[in-house]
């Protein structure tokens, strides 16, 4: 893996509020002196550091240093217990004197390749971590380096591009569309000692599903597990060697996990790379360049999760900031690939005592930023559903981030607000921001501004401000419900930054730009091809989730600053994987372009900013991309598109019925001519507006929900509301009724004629061939209307109907209220107009 990434960011040391800091006009040392402590944070965990007695730092560099790097390490429970005053060298968090400590550790540190550290990457490779996970104690010391080196310059992270390693695309073992060789060798293992977790019924299902008793669904899951070209680095074989639920001894199960998959293996031909094709040379995504996280602003970040660990419960709090709000899951939460956490019904948590750091940093500043890459998972969850919440139960929070259908919510407690958050801000109903795709969701609160909600960069709305001086620090963050499990949220979370700023509109668009999850640049090398040194169409590859790859921004660009390119023709652009091209998401085969120094800059000549995405087949360290051409300077290739297999003769379907549904416009068009209410009235247009998700989009009748027939009869409701309160609609539907008479003065036959005979004519017709039959319907109607079987006289306590049995809804026992008579043909409207004379057609 080649990276070179910087972080800047003064934001890390400026978060310990440093008695360290060092006047460079002056050079007045302030901190790291003669009997000053540096113990800055305001929250800290861990045997405490001493008092440092020291000479002062000599350099503007030992003073960033001492801050950023040095004070965080040198407590007892991380690096202060061994490589401190008097211990194992090297000595870099001696206390004795941090100009010495400087010293040893400069050799450790790689200023162009922070990550790249031996400092760092000795930590990642299992040296005394202080968390569960090897690789978020790498990501936190990484940051520390990153706040030191770059202190000073720019407030991002800068990437440099590197020449990867030569690859010829060579031969590739794929799997065989016919299981028969997985279920004879590695199938009957997995079932023998997976079942109990790797299958979809198991009492906690663990994904991958390939234990399943279905050998199509367990070949199906397997795929991303094995690695026939490397049996050995199959992820089955590696996971027992972690001493992953063996079943007796651990390398022993190893050996026997291989051995059943190489035996596998050596039943399938390598595929051969065709001859005639013009290929780039070949990259797997640990051969490109890491781009996650590029040019993101960080420097106010107080919590941070990209969820790069992917495995086990803990998701890791890589910001630096002391307590690390760790997230354990819970429920139903699973990793993505490519990082993220994806939320089905469950829950990722922080303690209260860590989650305290949140209040005490962000009512320090008064003001504050939650920054996320959500996916939802569709559009119709309310509540608000809990994406992120800072909350002790239902009904009290200091903030969340939430959806209600199409919308984002930010409930925020302030002096304008109550203990709730509310009143919660959300955009506008209509303008359905929120949508089941990928998102950069940002929502901001400062005094000036108030809470202000982005959407993939963009400002959607703001409301007032107040203070935060009631905020709770006994609260805890959560992601994915409220910390009692309630109001759970769908969908995936592949970063989530807390800033104690609020961050601008300028910083947002650069966080959204920069993109998220584990993404790389892919330089195919193609110098051969275009007779330039350095040459190479780049792109920039992700894993899009655990099934695709997505690939986008092609280029290309010399690395030798030298170049300028003529006039290179580049014609019918695919992907390849595996010693193929890719049966899917050839997205550049109709590229026509010339590469030339007209539109040829330092950065590149952009070839297509469209994306694809492409199946993943063995797994992101396996699989193997390369690029083929039509045309590439003066090498062609005659592409010949595959013949289109004949479809199968299709089997027999069940008849297909005649009837269907109406869609949801063509209900409420069909209420509007009925009833005369135009669908532009006020009342009519909210409801609709409101309900038409719940309605049906489809003619289909299978697709019927009880849902759909609660949703017709709130719009019917409504539309007969709005018919009774108009004087001139209502005298026209119903004739000759007074509705100032009392309901219970009304006689049945005055109800029958004036009331329920206009409903039945206009709404089922006349001989018409219904069911059931108007006379039916009649006869019901007049049941809820004027049935007294069960009236009783008032009794001794001037109560009516002792009994509890019900009667006509216009007999009351007694004078009615005064609005009864309307409020009774509306209900008997509704009734029929929302039926199943109207939802069908």
């Amino acid at each position: 893996m080649h990276q070179r990434k910087k972080n800047t960011t003064q934001g890390w040391a400026s978060r310990l509020l440093p008695i360290c800091f060092l006047s460079i006009m002056t050079l007045g040392i302030q901190g790291c002196q003669d009997g000053v402590s540096t113990e800055g944070q305001p929250i800290t965990n861990g045997t405490p550091a001493s008092t440092y007695n020291g000479p002062a730092a000599r350099t503007t560099d030992i003073q960033n240093f001492c801050v950023s790097l040095w004070e965080p390490l040198r407590k007892q429970n991380r690096c202060g217990e061994c490589h401190g005053t008097g211990g194992q060298a090297p000595l870099f968090v001696r206390e004795d004197d941090v100009n010495l400590a400087y010293e040893a550790v400069n050799p450790f540190i790689n200023r162009a390749e922070p990550d790249a550290s031996s400092l760092v990457t000795k930590v990642a490779n299992g040296h005394n971590c202080w968390e569960a996970s090897d690789s978020a104690c790498a990501s936190i010391i990484t940051t520390y380096v990153e706040a030191w080196v770059g202190t000073g310059t720019t407030t991002g992270r800068e990437i440099e591009l590197e020449a990867p390693i030569d690859k010829v695309v060579g031969e590739s073992k794929q799997f065989p569309v016919d299981p028969i060789l997985f279920a004879t060798h590695v199938h009957p293992l997995l079932t023998q000692y997976c079942i109990e977790c790797h299958i979809e019924t198991a009492i906690a299902p663990q994904s991958p599903y390939f234990s399943d008793t279905d050998i199509d669904t367990a070949y199906a899951s397997v795929k991303t597990s094995i690695d026939l070209d490397t049996p050995a680095n199959s992820r089955l074989v590696l996971r027992l060697l972690e001493l992953h639920n063996c079943w007796d001894d651990c390398p022993s199960n190893a050996l026997e996990m291989e051995t059943a998959i190489t035996q596998m293996a050596d039943g399938i031909l390598p595929t051969p790379i065709d001859p005639d094709l013009v290929v780039s040379g070949a990259l797997s995504l640990p051969n490109g360049i890491v781009a996650s996280g590029g040019s993101r602003h960080e420097t106010d970040v107080i919590a941070l999760y990209e969820f790069k660990t992917g495995t086990g419960d803990i998701a890791y709090d890589t910001s630096g900031v002391d307590p690390a709000i760790n997230l354990t899951k819970s429920g139903d939460v699973s990793w993505v690939e490519g990082w993220g956490l994806e939320f089905r019904n469950g829950k990722a948590q922080g303690v209260t005592g860590d989650s305290s750091k949140l209040t005490q940093l962000i009512q320090a500043t008064g003001e504050y930023s939650v920054e996320a890459w959500l996916v939802p998972a569709n559009v119709t969850q309310e509540g608000p559903a809990r994406i992120v919440s800072y909350s002790a139960g239902d009904n009290v929070r200091n903030f969340t981030l939430g959806q209600s259908m199409y919308n984002y919510n930010f409930m925020h407690r302030s002096s304008t607000t109550d203990g709730n958050g509310e009143p919660a801000h959300s955009a506008a109903d209509a303008d359905e921001d929120l949508q089941a795709s990928e998102q950069h969701v940002v929502i901001t609160y400062d005094p000036a501004n108030g809470r202000r909600i982005y959407v993939n960069g963009v400002f959607i709305d703001a409301t007032a401000s107040g203070n935060l001086s009631d905020w709770d620090d006994s609260y805890a963050l959560v992601l994915g419900s409220e910390p009692s499990g309630t109001n759970p949220w769908a969908g995936k979370v592949r970063l989530l930054a807390v800033h104690n700023r609020a961050l601008t509109e300028p910083q947002i668009t650069q966080n959204f730009a920069a993109g998220v999850g584990e993404k790389y640049y892919l330089l195919f090398n193609v110098t051969d091809l275009v007779g330039l040194p350095q040459s190479y169409i780049m792109f920039e590859v992700s894993q899009f989730d655990n099934y695709s790859y997505q690939f986008r921004d092609a280029r290309f660009i010399s690395l030798d600053t030298t170049v300028t390119p003529g006039s290179i023709p580049l014609e019918g652009m695919r992907i390849g994987i595996n010693g193929k091209e890719s049966s899917m998401g050839q997205a550049y085969d109709h590229l026509v372009t010339t590469i030339n120094g007209t539109d040829y800059t330092a950065n590149g000549q952009s070839l297509s900013r469209i994306g694809t995405t492409i199946p993943l087949e063995k797994g992101s360290d396996s699989d193997e991309f390369f690029l083929t051409f039509e045309r590439l300077g003066s090498n062609t290739n005659v592409y010949t598109e595959p013949a289109i297999p004949l479809p199968a003769v299709p089997a027999d379907d069940d008849p297909a019925s005649l009837v269907g549904l109406r869609t949801f416009e063509e209900i409420s068009a069909s209420m509007s001519m009925l009833t005369g209410v135009p669908r532009t009235n006020s009342a009519v247009a909210s409801t609709y507006t409101t309900i038409k998700q719940q309605l049906p989009s489809s003619e289909i009748i299978n697709g019927f929900l009880s849902s759909h027939q609660v949703a017709v009869s709130q719009l019917a409701i409504e539309y007969c509301s709005e018919l009774v309160d108009d004087n001139s609609l209502r005298s026209s539907f119903f004739p000759g009724l007074n509705f100032s008479t009392n309901a219970n003065d009304i006689v049945d036959s005055t109800w029958q004629d004036q009331v329920v005979n206009p409903i039945i004519e206009t709404f089922l017709g006349q001989n018409i061939a219904t069911q059931p039959v108007p006379a039916d319907v009649r006869a019901e109607l007049m049941l809820l209307l004027t049935d007294t079987s069960d009236l009783k006289p008032y009794d001794s306590s001037g109560n009516s109907n002792p009994d509890g049995l019900p009667d006509g809804l216009a007999r009351c026992g007694g004078p009615c209220s005064a609005d009864r008579t309307s409020v009774v043909t509306k209900a008997a409207c509704a009734s029929v107009l929302g039926n199943a004379t109207l939802l069908l057609q």
